[in-house]
């Protein structure tokens, strides 16, 4: 067989059973950010001002996206699967292997977490060389893959969906993008202006670009509002222009100075969810408990989110106000119950003991030198269990 002929054997079908099993990816992937982004942000002591606003507004496009990947899905005939999605961190790479070098977990807010957020959230164009052989080195590049094969499969996903989808639709009032039957309007081109807005506040509006376009009112993308917490100043613009290069990034942060906030201290999480650790702490059971109502919370309200696209659509509404209850006592419980308890000194400096492949992870992400304290773990108590 000829390289020519070997190459055609094994490249891949990018039809519309793919198109589907990527968009389920696509929700899993926009799911796996949301504990790593969540638990940076509950970390900060005062839950409001410049840090937690920039990381609460990143969280809340990221849920908008993995809504806008569930309804393209539900409108081509697909079922979005997201009561019993389970991320296990930490984790080299995220769902669909994409972005594979990337180590990362659930940790407080860090220069080290933060660049991880950029990488996770790197535009092509600012990606170093040494990613490039990845299949999907940026999860820009998964949805440009989408969006091929939605041009290259155009005429059957027209018929999925004048067909009618199997699960509904959801937010069209609070600004999700749909994907309905219009007269006038070709679904196809609203299935990619679902693509395009995900591109767009991810990455940026264009290549070279960090910014969105007008229809974001310009705001920062994600890897643009990671960057400034990071350099520790607002994106602005260099005069006379330069263009942006992993080279010149640090000339267009050198606008207003963002300080640094004041952090709780979390130890990042092992992948046993700190079951070691609470063996041995004296007040294990108690904490143990806390944590599990935090993530019983978790699971419902991913229930919540499942039922939105997969349950009665006459009570979607209420269901999606429990989800959006579920979240707010994620905030909150977890505020005033495990993040306030120290773990014991003597158990820090045993880490190495419980968790010795770990530790050079935990170490990383936690400063031993200091109190360290409990952090949310994001079980989801309705994944199959391992």
């Amino acid at each position: 067989m000829t390289t020519a002929q070997d190459a055609t054997v094994k490249a891949p079908v990018r039809n519309v059973a793919w198109i589907r099993s990527a968009l389920q990816t696509a929700i899993e992937l926009e799911h796996s950010t949301l504990p790593v982004y969540t638990s940076a942000m509950l970390s900060l002591q005062v839950q409001n001002f410049t840090s937690y606003n920039a990381i609460r507004s990143v969280l809340m496009e990221e849920m908008v996206h993995m809504s806008i990947a569930a309804n393209m899905l539900a409108a081509i005939g697909g079922r979005p699967r997201i009561k019993d999605l389970d991320p296990k961190f930490p984790s080299h790479g995220l769902p669909g292997g994409v972005e594979p070098d990337l180590h990362i977990g659930l940790a407080k807010l860090s220069k080290a977490q933060l660049r991880n957020f950029m990488r996770l959230e790197s535009p092509l164009f600012l990606l170093p060389e040494e990613y490039g052989h990845e299949d999907f080195p940026t999860i820009g590049k998964l949805y440009s893959r989408i969006r091929d094969a939605i041009v290259a499969n155009a005429a059957e996903l027209r018929a999925a969906v004048q067909g009618g989808g199997v699960a509904n639709q959801v937010g069209d009032n609070i600004g999700f993008k749909t994907i309905v039957p219009t007269p006038g309007v070709d679904p196809v081109d609203q299935l990619l202006e679902g693509i395009a807005e995900i591109l767009e506040q991810g990455e940026g509006a264009t290549s070279g670009t960090i910014r969105t376009g007008a229809a974001f009112q310009n705001e920062e993308s994600h890897y643009g509002k990671f960057a400034e917490l990071w350099y520790g100043r607002a994106y602005r613009e260099p005069e006379p222009a330069v263009p942006l290069t992993p080279e010149t990034e640090a000339v267009h942060f050198q606008g207003a100075k963002i300080a640094w906030p004041e952090v709780v201290n979390t130890l990042a999480v092992p992948s046993d969810g700190y079951e070691k650790l609470l063996a041995e702490d004296p007040d294990g059971k108690e904490i143990r408990e806390s944590l599990l109502v935090f993530d019983q919370d978790y699971t419902d309200m991913m229930g919540h989110l499942d039922a939105m696209w997969n349950g009665d659509p006459d009570t979607q509404w209420p269901t999606f106000g429990e989800a959006v209850h579920n979240m707010m006592k994620l905030r909150v419980f977890s505020s005033f119950t495990f993040m306030q308890r120290q773990i014991p000194p003597a158990l820090v400096d045993d880490l190495p003991r419980l968790y010795p492949a770990e530790f050079g992870f935990l170490h990383q992400y936690t400063d031993l030198d200091r109190p360290v304290f409990y952090g949310p773990r994001f079980r989801n108590l309705a994944a199959p269990q391992s």
